[in-house]
């Protein structure tokens, strides 16, 4: 007995064949119209996404304190090698290489002061007074140390303590002037007043014996020092000094950097004892080990 093929596989009844193209012609008309939907949808997501990133990226405001003046409170740090040479300068043995900091990279000295200062750098090793000594860096090197330092703001005093030699400013910031007829010292005496949202420092009264930096840069006891101090967002902000001593260059220069606030947690000063560092190599009797 002959079996139909058709009795034995279901794909080739007519009935069923005709209904799978059916549904194949449906499905190939409809795939234009849902790709084109779907670029719509894409297309429409695009510029809210955009917006998103941009809302993200946007600089975040910096923090006010209850007087409404930008917040510096905290820890904060440079991250440059200013300490090593304010200027330009190429790695050595122990010291990393570094862009300068000095705007125009050149300091005006005198014809005298210039060579005064390859006198320094020549015995830069035992002459630094900070690096050979531990002596307090003064001002402006005590914001560059590579170690951090903290502010503490109030309405009426902004005070700067540095890790580095337990170095400590307290600055009025009521108007008054500076002192008259007081001796010199490592971190002057310093003013401060507001410019609108910039805090400017006043420093004179600064001792002939520090160096701006390890390269043997100096001044005199004539020198002056206007620090400024702009929260640029809150964790960064930017410091500039204006140096002015007539009796060692022949006009005023600057110097800018970016300080970067600490965000860690629990940020704060830890205990850096360099004189006792320093006796300890030298006289290896040094506090800490009685």
């Amino acid at each position: 007995m002959t079996h139909h093929p058709c009795s034995v596989s279901i794909i080739c009844q007519p009935p069923f064949r005709a209904a799978s193209e059916a549904q194949t012609i449906k499905i190939r008309r409809m795939i234009p119209v849902a790709a084109a939907l779907l670029s719509v949808f894409l297309l429409a997501g695009i510029p809210a996404a955009g917006q998103a990133r941009d809302a993200k990226a946007a600089p975040a405001t910096p923090g006010r304190t209850p007087d409404g003046k930008p917040d510096f409170n905290g820890v904060w740090q440079t991250m440059n090698t200013a300490a090593v040479d304010i200027l330009d300068h190429t790695g050595q043995l122990g010291q990393p290489p570094g862009l300068g900091v000095v705007e125009g990279n050149e300091i005006p000295y005198t014809p005298a002061a210039a060579a005064k200062q390859k006198e320094n750098y020549a015995h830069r090793a035992t002459d630094d007074p900070t690096e050979a000594n531990c002596f307090m860096p003064g001002v402006p090197r005590a914001t560059y140390m590579p170690f951090p330092f903290e502010i503490v703001q109030t309405p009426k005093q902004v005070a700067i303590r540095y890790e580095f030699a337990h170095a400590l400013r307290n600055i009025p910031m009521d108007g008054s002037p500076h002192p008259e007829g007081v001796p010199d010292a490592w971190m002057g005496d310093s003013r401060g007043h507001w410019e609108g949202d910039t805090l400017v420092v006043d420093v004179k009264n600064l001792i002939d014996q520090t160096w701006f930096d390890h390269a043997g840069n100096f001044h005199s006891d004539a020198l002056h020092v206007v620090e400024r101090y702009t929260l640029t967002d809150p964790t960064h902000a930017l410091y500039e000094a204006t140096i002015e001593d007539p009796k060692v260059f022949t006009k005023p220069w600057k110097i800018s950097m970016p300080l970067y606030r600490h965000v860690e947690k629990n940020a704060r000063l830890l205990e850096y004892e360099c004189v006792f560092y320093l006796q300890e190599e030298r006289f290896k009797d040094a506090p800490f080990h009685k």
